[in-house]
């Protein structure tokens, strides 16, 4: 059977309070390494799940950030297909406004058929303008839905705009009679004015979602970062305060065992007293 040690008072005492300023070092080591002052639901229980929460919420709108910047994305390849169209559209004025102040017929037929050259070149650009497998453009467009909330209870639905040149869309007919009167030229004319209008319309229209899209985005950013902040002050450790407080501890460690020494030579001084 082994000898039993007995401390004395002092020297438990002292004991005691090294093992607490240990554990105490440990744990500043620990928050100095992981930058964390909460690890785990033992450390505090209340802000751990506080901070994962909050941490969800601001990857739940990452998600939703992401969409809103791939609907901006749609948004300005719609604009950019516009704009190509209403180049498109203002070349076909020109021939029209060309065929219509010559008198030759033959030169008439050459503009007609470079202004029916063009629609097609327009219908073809429609179906080109998509983004993501979205279009807004094409015959029958896609609808754009964007979601702001993980619910889907507010979003923006941006309906697409037939801008082909069919009666459904921009409404431009293929050169009458290849412009063989200037009844035919007039209509013509009448038509790709009509369509600039309607182009201009639209752009301003996509422009508009696009400026509200990206107000969300940025009010979407703003709020997780706003949350990404608020979970880190809950479980963040102050290095700056860890690491004086390492140094403090380390300062109390010295001395707890230069008064553990001292304790133990003041009991060996009176066991010799008997020795």
């Amino acid at each position: 059977m082994a000898d039993k040690v007995n401390l004395s008072a002092a020297v438990r005492t002292n004991l005691l309070t090294l093992q607490k300023t240990d554990r105490v070092i440990t744990q500043t080591q620990d928050r100095l390494a992981t930058g964390l002052k909460v690890n785990s639901a033992q450390d505090d229980a209340s802000a751990f799940f506080s901070s994962r929460a909050l941490t969800f919420r601001a990857d739940d709108l990452n998600s939703i950030k992401e969409n809103i910047d791939l609907g901006i994305s749609t948004i300005t390849s719609a604009l950019n297909g516009i704009d190509a169209i209403t180049e498109l559209v203002e070349q076909a004025k020109g021939l029209a406004n060309n065929a219509k102040a010559t008198g030759s017929l033959t030169e008439r037929s050459t503009l007609a058929k470079q202004f029916n050259d063009i629609l097609s070149q327009i219908d073809d650009l429609t179906k080109d303008s998509s983004f993501n497998g979205t279009n807004l453009l094409k015959t029958t467009p896609d609808n754009l839905i964007v979601d702001f909330n993980e619910n889907g209870s507010s979003k923006l639905t941006i309906t697409g705009l037939d801008m082909t040149t069919a009666a459904a869309g921009l409404n431009i007919a293929n050169a009458a009679n290849n412009f063989g009167s200037t009844a035919n030229v007039n209509v013509a004319i009448t038509a790709v004015n009509a369509a600039l209008v309607e182009l201009r319309a639209n752009a301003s229209t996509l422009g508009s979602n696009s400026s509200v899209l990206t107000a969300r985005l940025n009010f979407t950013e703003d709020l997780s970062n706003t949350l990404l902040e608020g979970a880190g002050k809950l479980t963040l450790a102050d290095l700056n305060q860890e690491s004086a407080n390492l140094l403090s501890l380390q300062t109390r460690q010295q001395l707890g065992l230069n008064s553990l020494a001292l304790a133990s030579q003041s009991e060996r001084a009176v066991l010799a007293l008997f020795g």
